[in-house]
């Protein structure tokens, strides 16, 4: 559907929202086109193209403007304009050739290659940052099933994302638990660095694809410093598992960074890794064109 027939639709539903609920929820509607963007960048990661992302939008849309009452008086909006159009999504092929998109991004292919279930509670959780029980609401399962959606689509990526990996961690036991958890995946670990000494020496050996890095290291050195000093020659996702957040939040950095809190869950881990690895290839392949634009 064109830009400007998403639009109409997008005003349709304001007006008949507004005139169903006699100007008390005005709100309503314009927190349903608020969330429109979300849902149109939703769309298009789960179908791999934009043309037929919209479509989806539209026939949701439209769902809404002869179901206003669906969107309910006093309940959480974009999670019920979510419900809405995977309940669409689930039942119909809207554009009629969903399962032949051209997708122009190894990213996105290996993405549309996951079973749907996977793919949206991964895409819910990870890309547009809805929380368990949300996205329990949104694909209709409790939050149990979400979290073993989200480690099944994790691993999936990751079988064609394999990566080395270098693991900044000074607790033995926890960098044994990494390191299973990584190679279990199917990537690879270049080594495990106590210190910010360590992490560079071992970065200058092999260069990693992504790094796992603590905050706090054994000899009082900074998980932080030791990215910063690595990011200086090399470009790379970085997650830092920690159990101390704050330090995080009120350091120097990297962009982008995910954070872990200890005690972490491995369905966690495997889902963040997948996640950084995935959004990093799709960047890397916009850049180029955006270059030439």
């Amino acid at each position: 559907m064109e830009l400007l027939q998403l639009c109409s639709v997008e005003w349709t539903i304001g007006t008949t929202i507004h005139k169903h609920y006699k100007g008390k929820r005005m709100s309503t509607a314009q927190l349903v086109v608020q969330h429109l963007p979300y849902l149109r960048r939703y769309a298009r990661a789960l179908t791999g193209s934009q043309m037929a992302g919209d479509a989806y939008v539209a026939a949701t849309l439209e769902t809404l403007v002869s179901e206003p009452e669906t969107i309910g008086p006093s309940g959480n909006v974009k999670v019920e304009l979510f419900q809405v159009f995977t309940r669409i999504w689930n039942s119909l092929s809207v554009n009629g050739r969903s399962e032949q998109i051209q997708r122009d991004l190894p990213a996105e292919v290996r993405l549309g290659q996951i079973t749907p279930l996977p793919r949206q509670a991964f895409l819910l959780s990870c890309l547009e940052g809805f929380g368990e029980e949300e996205v329990g609401q949104i694909l209709d399962v409790d939050t149990k099933t979400v979290r073993e959606l989200v480690d099944e689509a994790g691993r999936e990526l990751a079988a064609d994302m394999a990566t080395d990996i270098l693991i900044i961690e000074d607790e033995p036991l926890i960098a044994m638990d990494l390191e299973a958890l990584v190679e279990g995946l199917g990537h690879n670990v270049t080594g495990v660095a106590r210190t910010r000494t360590e992490a560079v020496k071992l970065a200058s050996t092999k260069q990693p694809g992504l790094i796992l890095a603590d905050i706090q290291l054994a000899d009082g050195s900074s998980g932080l410093d030791a990215v910063n000093d690595l990011l200086k020659s090399f470009e790379v996702p970085v997650i830092f598992i920690t159990a101390y957040p704050e330090r995080f939040l009120t350091g120097e950095r990297p962009e982008p960074a995910f954070l872990i809190a200890k005690p972490f869950q491995p369905a966690n881990v495997s889902a963040v890794i997948s996640q950084a690895l995935f959004f990093q290839q799709s960047a890397r392949r916009r850049e180029p064109r955006a270059a030439t634009a």
